[in-house]
């Protein structure tokens, strides 16, 4: 029973609230980073009001503020009401019919970059080792970069030839091919991989981040091999939440940055990113004569007419029609 002279702990700050919000909706640490900021921003940006004390209008000038004096892209406004979304509705419990139809910026419509055969197979050859081997299971998979870089050793079946991507974009599992050529490349690399990890064991940090429900449901599995990343960072940090120092998955701008090297050694114009392998794995798959409901969820999108827009770069275009020149 409490005293009646204690006082009552203080309630948890604003933004206190809004992580332990984001935690048990089981959402990433990145998106936990990016909405505490967007939502400090909006406090910021009102003279440190409480949102209680606000609306409609603070929220729309706020959104036009970046969109007119900060010059952000479109994504990066809606993404900052959604920020705003989850803090009135699963932080505050404030019912605000009013946010839903807060005009989100319109996102501009524009045509990937695809290289052609010969163009991957010149980024290709100029990246060697890890990053060699990350770019070619990106073009030869068809993942995205976040998915490569995030796969544990029991995603690949290589009896099946398979690579399971678990937890994509959606929160959605699916199976995509394993390329024979880089079997063995990969079968290498998981042999130095198992020795990094037995020297891990060997220290107390072998442990690997788990999302919560399987961190609970499976408490020995932070340590099995089957759970490790296969591309992990070259040295330990400490996990933000848990506070455990291990090692966590290999930092994506280490690829990015080795692509980049190799695009500009091949001597390419086109601004080719990783993200680009994966649009050129659609493109030339497509280009073979594979159905496009295939393509479609291989690459793992909800809607076929996400996927058809890599039909625009097809020999006779999108639409199958042969220029009136070329008559």
């Amino acid at each position: 029973m409490q005293n009646e002279n204690t006082p009552a702990a203080p309630p948890p700050k604003l933004l206190d609230q809004v992580r332990d919000r984001i935690r048990v909706k089981h959402y990433s640490i990145r998106t936990e980073t990016q909405y505490v900021q967007w939502v400090k921003r909006f406090i910021l940006f009102h003279g440190k009001k409480h949102p209680r004390d606000m609306g409609a209008p603070e929220v729309e000038a706020f959104l036009t503020h970046l969109a007119v004096e900060g010059h952000v892209a479109a994504a990066t406004q809606n993404q900052a009401l959604s920020a705003l979304l989850f803090l009135y509705k699963e932080v505050l419990a404030i019912d605000l019919p009013w946010l839903k139809d807060v005009t989100r910026a319109k996102r501009p419509q524009r045509m990937p970059v695809v290289l052609t055969r010969d163009e991957t197979r010149a980024v290709l050859d100029r990246m060697a080792g890890v990053y060699g081997l990350m770019a070619r299971l990106l073009y030869g998979t068809g993942m995205r970069l976040m998915e490569c870089v995030r796969l544990r050793v029991k995603d690949v079946d290589f009896a099946r030839r398979e690579i399971l991507i678990r937890d994509g974009k959606g929160a959605k599992d699916r199976v995509t091919m394993l390329p024979d050529s880089v079997v063995g490349a990969l079968q290498d690399h998981l042999q130095q991989r198992r020795a990094l990890f037995d020297d891990d064991r060997q220290k107390g940090k072998a442990t690997v981040y788990m999302p919560d429900a399987l961190e609970r449901k499976y408490p020995n599995a932070p340590t099995e091999w089957g759970w490790q990343y296969i591309f992990p960072s070259g040295s330990y940090s400490t996990d933000p939440r848990s506070g455990t120092e291990r090692r966590h998955h290999l930092d994506e701008k280490l690829l990015q940055r080795a692509m980049k090297r190799a695009v500009q050694a091949s001597g390419l114009a086109k601004p080719a990113t990783p993200h680009t392998l994966r649009h050129s794995f659609a493109t030339h798959l497509l280009e073979a004569g594979y159905d496009i409901r295939t393509v479609q969820e291989l690459l793992g999108h909800s809607d076929v007419s996400t996927t058809m827009i890599y039909t625009h770069v097809l020999n006779k275009g999108g639409r199958g029609v042969t220029s009136p020149l070329d008559r």
